[in-house]
């Protein structure tokens, strides 16, 4: 029975058991697409990746990411996490300063920052966000204000509820305040009929009041349909949240290029994510997504 390598690591996180779990198959050769999806429902994280030989020759390696329930073409915490796995399986050579991956969206680099020999950072760089539909009317609002568990009375005025993607959409819903953040729950019923009205999928919720100096931003994510009912840290997400917050004047250009989000704290797997938008309101431009990955297990799967 053949067996396959794995790594557990805990993504934008420098502690273990906090961050976002993520697990790592550096050689996934001779694996079908329905194995990688078994494997990731076997996993039950958020993510798990698969790493193959390059198809092409403008990356290093391909790259397949899947949750429980689908294949992404993107995602941010899988790919931070798989470089500080490909690091210390020496598959990138110390002190390297870039790594392309092949992902579904094409090909993505991660800019590296190394202490010695061991990787320290890494940042992702996003595509310029597309902003699509917004949503100002009042059903809507209150549809989506049942998705998440609040009252519409709980959204932002200063900014929309917005889809906004760099490779997978999602629905940015502003927040007053944090504690209504901490108090927002999934209402699957409500996430099926706003899916089915209105398209929508995966749910980023965040407040300015972030209520820790370090920190930016505070944030939660829903994503049921991908058998993710909460996140602990989406640097898919993040790179359209820095574009958001840039186009809709919630940070300046100088603040959009040092952004902080908390995200985690109330599953009790706090995260950090870095987050640098270029660009300017009027047209924002490529977002840079970045953190700390640790190692917490390795393992084998027969299949």
């Amino acid at each position: 029975m053949p067996e396959y390598r794995y790594l557990h690591y805990d993504v934008f996180t420098d502690a273990r058991f906090e961050g976002n779990p993520l697990a790592v198959l550096p050689d996934a050769r001779g694996l079908s697409t329905e194995q990688m999806q078994t494997i990731a429902q076997e996993m039950a994280f958020s993510e798990t990746t698969f790493v193959l030989p390059r198809e092409r020759d403008d990356t290093d390696i391909r790259m397949r990411i899947f949750t429980p329930a689908a294949e992404l073409p993107m995602a941010g915490h899988p790919t931070i996490g798989s470089t500080f796995a490909l690091a210390r399986e020496g598959l990138i050579r110390p002190g390297a300063e870039r790594f392309v991956f092949g992902l579904g969206v094409g090909p993505t680099p991660v800019d590296l920052s190394w202490d010695g020999e061991a990787l320290s950072f890494a940042w992702m760089t996003q595509r310029a966000p597309e902003f699509g539909d917004t949503f100002d009317d009042r059903p809507a609002r209150e549809l989506i204000a049942r998705a998440v568990g609040l009252d519409a009375g709980e959204f932002a005025e200063n900014a929309p509820i917005e889809v906004v993607s760099t490779g997978v959409p999602f629905v940015y819903l502003p927040i007053r305040t944090r504690a209504a953040v901490d108090r927002a729950a999934p209402d699957l019923e409500a996430m099926r009929r706003a899916q089915a009205e209105l398209g929508l999928e995966h749910y980023y919720l965040f407040s300015l009041e972030a209520g820790e100096p370090a920190s930016t931003v505070y944030s939660r994510m829903f994503a049921p349909v991908l058998g993710v009912m909460e996140d602990p840290a989406t640097g898919g997400a993040c790179g359209p949240l820095g574009g958001y917050l840039l186009r809709h004047g919630l940070v300046t250009q100088e603040q959009a290029r040092a952004v902080v989000n908390l995200q985690g704290h109330r599953m009790g797997r706090p995260s950090w994510i870095s987050i640098e938008a270029s660009g300017t309101p009027e047209a924002p431009g490529p977002v840079r997504v970045g953190g700390r990955s640790v190692l917490v297990a390795t393992g084998t799967l027969e299949v």
